[in-house]
């Protein structure tokens, strides 16, 4: 008698802690679940915030290496709200690149040009394009370049080229507008090193 009511325990406390095990892990499960819902957007919104700053960054940096062309020209061939197009040496070659930032989309795209022919010249040559960051919200009334000239004034359009003594960039990155948080403002500047040393000799 006393056997058999012990192993009726058992057998319940068993069922008992199957049960509860079943119960907790269900529990976790849903909590994991949960967490990695909540936190995906904020995990996406912080890659898409480190991209932006790192492409302005690099952006920046290509641009205080402007210099005049292998062909002769300006260093800034031209210069819009979406866009940006300089010769630089951007990756110590001893070869001027023609390097155009430009906005398509809410993506931010880098092309590089090298120079050819035995006269150098950029026409006819192809252009390898890298996506820089995307994710780029700017609207109109936050133009993705601005434009300073030497007194620390802001330059209207359109743009005289030869007035351009730094450049500005600001970049509004959101994975998902329709949430929050709201838009990241990333922004840097380069001084046009090369075009101010010519200036000043």
């Amino acid at each position: 008698m006393h056997s058999s009511l012990s192993r009726g325990l058992t057998l319940i406390e068993t069922i008992v802690v199957v049960a509860l095990t079943a119960f907790i892990l269900i529990v976790l499960s849903s909590l994991i679940q949960y967490f990695y819902k909540t936190n995906a957007y904020t995990l996406q919104q912080s890659q898409a915030v480190n991209s932006a700053r790192t492409s302005i960054e690099h952006a920046m940096t290509d641009l205080r290496e402007a210099s005049y062309g292998a062909d002769g020209s300006y260093p800034v061939l031209s210069a819009a709200t979406s866009s940006v197009t300089f010769f630089a040496d951007t990756d110590n070659s001893g070869t001027v690149e023609k390097v155009r930032y430009y906005l398509s989309g809410t993506t931010l795209y880098r092309g590089n040009t090298p120079p050819g022919g035995d006269s150098p010249s950029y026409d006819g040559q192809t252009e390898a394009t890298t996506l820089v960051v995307n994710n780029i919200r700017n609207g109109s009334s936050t133009p993705l370049f601005t434009y300073i000239d030497a007194d620390g004034n802001q330059l209207v359009a359109p743009i005289n080229i030869a007035s351009i003594a730094s450049v500005r960039t600001t970049v509004l990155t959101d994975v998902d507008p329709n949430r929050a948080p709201l838009v990241y403002t990333l922004s840097g500047s380069a001084t046009l090193r090369n075009i101010h040393n010519m200036n000043t000799q």
